[in-house]
């Protein structure tokens, strides 16, 4: 019996979680830590546990309330081998669904409608949807994917940094901040990259785009780049029929300025976010109807 409804956003910068009723309507929200379960499947569990825990409590229920529940999270990287079954099979609630962060926010963005979105945060995915047809393109993780990502602009700014370093690329005020971080040294940056998760590379992505904001060489460079991978997987999904493409993630309100001419025109505002799209998505699975907003 699903008394409650529960849906998850998890990312590779943090989760939130949102508890509803029977109606869809949200009841309270908490928050965890990063929840990129292709990076991290174990602590992202234990941060997804701690931003549904969170979200009970701030609702009042008691500590049963998640055995009663139906849980949908829509999570980075559960596209990936088995993770998805993993946190399916972690989980004390009555009905557990696992789905892409993609979907959850197509779902908030779009609603159930025609159209596709493209998150644009720590990683990067895209999802549209034409009819009963529902595609994603990317998200494959930090190592052979997730272009246009945080993570991604912020590894190229590093290796861009390291090249001016040997003098093959001149310098920027940006290469300068960067090497000056790691103590004007490429040793600690490169001890640094050889273990750090996507989000410490996706930290120096907001300093990436200020830099190309102010006409920094380097860091034009780099968003340029990120901005013609996004312009490719849209030219992708405008062939396959979408016409309407909404930004989401932390990097959405910084990408537009530098994205084809042709693709300004599509781009409209979500009519929500992820987390809702994860409620409206848990109440139509478990309970049959729409609903839902956080």
């Amino acid at each position: 019996m699903v008394d409650f409804v529960i849906g998850v956003d998890g990312g590779g910068t943090g989760c939130r979680a949102a508890v509803a009723d029977r109606h869809g309507r949200v009841l309270a929200t908490g928050a965890g830590g990063a929840a990129n379960v292709l990076s991290d499947r174990v602590g992202s569990l234990a941060n997804i546990r701690v931003a549904i825990d969170a979200a009970v409590a701030a609702a009042g229920l008691d500590k049963n309330a998640l055995q009663r529940s139906g849980v949908l999270l829509g999570l980075a990287g559960s596209n990936v081998g088995d993770t998805g079954a993993f946190i399916t099979a972690s989980l004390p609630a009555s009905r557990v669904e696992v789905v892409s962060d993609g979907l959850i926010a197509l779902e908030g963005a779009i609603g159930d409608g025609d159209g596709a979105v493209a998150i644009l945060g720590t990683g990067s995915i895209f999802f549209a949807r034409q009819g009963e047809t529902v595609r994603s393109y990317g998200g494959w993780g930090f190592v052979i994917g997730d272009f246009g990502s945080g993570a991604s602009l912020g590894r190229a700014a590093l290796a861009a940094t390291l090249l001016a370093h040997d003098r093959i690329i001149a310098a920027s005020p940006l290469t300068e901040r960067l090497i000056a971080e790691f103590g004007g040294a490429p040793g600690p940056m490169v001890e640094f990259a050889r273990t750090a998760p996507p989000g410490d590379f996706g930290r120096f992505a907001p300093a990436v785009f200020m830099a190309a904001e102010k006409g920094d060489p380097v860091g034009l460079d780099v968003v340029r780049q990120a901005a013609g991978s996004v312009d490719l997987a849209f030219d992708r999904i405008v062939t396959d029929g979408a016409d309407r493409i909404a930004l989401l993630g932390g990097l959405a309100p910084l990408y537009p300025p530098y994205l084809a001419e042709r693709h300004r025109p599509l781009l409209v505002t979500p009519a929500g976010n992820a987390l809702a799209g994860a409620v409206a998505l848990a109440v139509r699975h478990f309970l049959g109807r729409g609903g839902g907003n956080a």
